[in-house]
């Protein structure tokens, strides 16, 4: 059966469900759940190509607000082609970043069916809280991260060596921490569905503190594209905020015994 005529049967299931019990499909079989699961990311896909499309039509404009943290720093390109692709990620990142509405739902859609039914109704506002939380952590990115660790890395040597930053260097760096910020922003949104799900519990997260530290730290390595320290703590700092409101957030709305 597949997983669009598995759902119709649920759907056109007579029988209630009691308002206090999980809805959905936990009678499909395992292959139907991947191919749900294969149609909300090729819906997701969809999503960042269309993105990337309207980010390449106006290329020129974001270019100028992407290198704005840049300051008086000039950029350079060293092969032909460095223009071209700096701008074709230009119009990657900006389809992620207007595609994550759309990601999140998909997301929301796919793990919802295994929460209780009045809970499933909490999708928009939802989405609209993840939405605003990938964008607070990528302005907080773009406004205070990017402009202190710019000036920050490019000043180390230059009383002996002059700094040639090309374009594509600096559009890979931008992007992968505006990126990397607004996803981990995400935290207390996946806290309260781990949460609700009973995967997580406030009394755990607390016990866990002294090794979600650590991978905060190391999460925050792996995700700057810079190896100094001065990026990794401007990422794990929030992380760790956002690692204590989490545990508040599981505590009152989690999954009771």
């Amino acid at each position: 059966m597949t997983y669009e005529e598995n759902l119709n049967s649920t759907m056109t299931d007579n029988t209630p469900n009691p308002p206090d019990q999980p809805i959905g499909r936990s009678d499909m079989p395992f292959l139907a759940h991947i191919e749900e699961l294969r149609w909300r990311l090729i819906k997701a896909v969809l999503a960042v190509v269309a993105g990337t499309a309207v980010g390449l039509y106006f290329s020129d404009y974001i270019f100028h607000f992407f290198v704005r943290p840049l300051g008086d720093i000039k950029l350079h390109f060293t092969e032909i082609t460095g223009s071209f692709y700096a701008y074709l990620k230009i119009g990657i990142y900006f389809g992620i970043v207007v595609a994550v509405p759309v990601i999140f739902y998909q997301l929301w859609q796919f793990v919802a069916p295994g929460l209780y039914r009045r809970e499933k109704s909490k999708v928009i506002p939802l989405v609209l809280i993840a939405t605003i939380l990938f964008l607070g952590g990528a302005a907080f990115c773009y406004l205070l991260v990017l402009p202190f660790a710019i000036q920050y890395l490019v000043g180390f040597g230059q009383d002996i060596m002059t700094p040639i930053i090309t374009i594509d260097s600096y559009i890979s760096f931008a992007g992968i921490m505006i990126i990397a910020f607004g996803f981990s922003f995400e935290l207390p949104v996946l806290g309260y569905m781990a949460g609700k799900m009973g995967i997580i519990s406030g009394r755990g997260l607390s016990k866990g503190r002294p090794y979600a530290v650590v991978i905060i730290l190391i999460a925050a390595a792996i995700l700057t594209p810079t190896p100094d320290v001065v990026s990794q703590l401007l990422l794990a700092g929030p992380l760790l905020v956002l690692y204590e409101i989490t545990i508040v957030l599981v505590r009152l709305t989690g999954k009771k015994k």
